[in-house]
């Protein structure tokens, strides 16, 4: 399957999720995940029309970023050390993994310095999974409420991984509980602004997400494939 048929059938399942949930297409983004791929097929994700795209490791993302990186949005979506946050800070516009002070500390940091206010996702770990990174969902709360303190951070929405199963309805109550969160902290103003986003999703579960709310979907293989395809 070409990239050009891999887009257009997602599209569609897209269209077809929202049309299910009574949404729009528009509400939902589509962040490509290229970790798996070459400079050069991320260069063709590009040519594409695909705006955004996500990477898990800077020392992955180096060389594309050197080759492309006034061509699009890049989104850093993997664990993000704090020893880390010099290489991405000013390169990745939003960063979908803030999961502890110490990253937020370091973080506002390097913004400060830089002049820059850098767009984050707060990571929840919705399912309790120890294999899954992100805060339990009890302290969510007060972490969000000390980002007040932290004017060069926008928390734009919150994250999470659902549990890699083969029936993706398992991951429904994971994504509902996301959007459920994201719902008590806006009604509860931790922060002086709306807490917009959902970023879940991906290749196995993404049409679940969208009935549940998601805004953005980190998609690879389904949408990418990896570099033997």
């Amino acid at each position: 399957m070409t990239l050009e048929q891999r887009i257009a059938q997602v599209n569609r399942l897209v269209s077809q999720a929202c049309e299910r949930a009574g949404r729009s297409p528009e509400e939902i983004n589509i962040v490509a995940v290229t970790k798996y791929v070459s400079t050069e097929k991320t260069a063709q994700v590009f040519d594409s029309g695909i705006l955004h795209i996500g990477e898990n490791r800077w020392q992955n993302a180096k060389s594309k970023w050197e080759a492309l990186g006034d061509r699009g949005v890049w989104h850093f979506i993997g664990q993000l050390q704090s020893n880390k946050v010099k290489d991405v800070i000013g390169k990745f516009a939003y960063i979908h993994s803030l999961d502890r002070l110490s990253l937020a500390k370091e973080l506002e940091r390097q913004a400060s310095a830089a002049d820059i206010t850098v767009k984050v996702f707060v990571q929840v770990n919705i399912s309790g999974e120890d294999s899954k990174s992100g805060m339990p969902p009890e302290e969510v709360f007060d972490f969000v409420r000390q980002m007040r303190d932290y004017p060069h951070i926008e928390i734009v929405g919150l994250m999470t991984m659902a549990p890699l199963e083969s029936d993706a309805e398992a991951a429904r109550p994971v994504f509902r509980g996301l959007r459920e969160l994201r719902d008590e902290l806006n009604a509860g103003n931790v922060l002086p602004y709306p807490i917009t986003h959902l970023s879940m999703g991906m290749s196995g579960d993404f049409e679940v997400a969208i009935e549940e709310g998601a805004t953005w979907l980190r998609l690879g293989s389904i949408l990418v494939g990896k570099e033997e395809d």
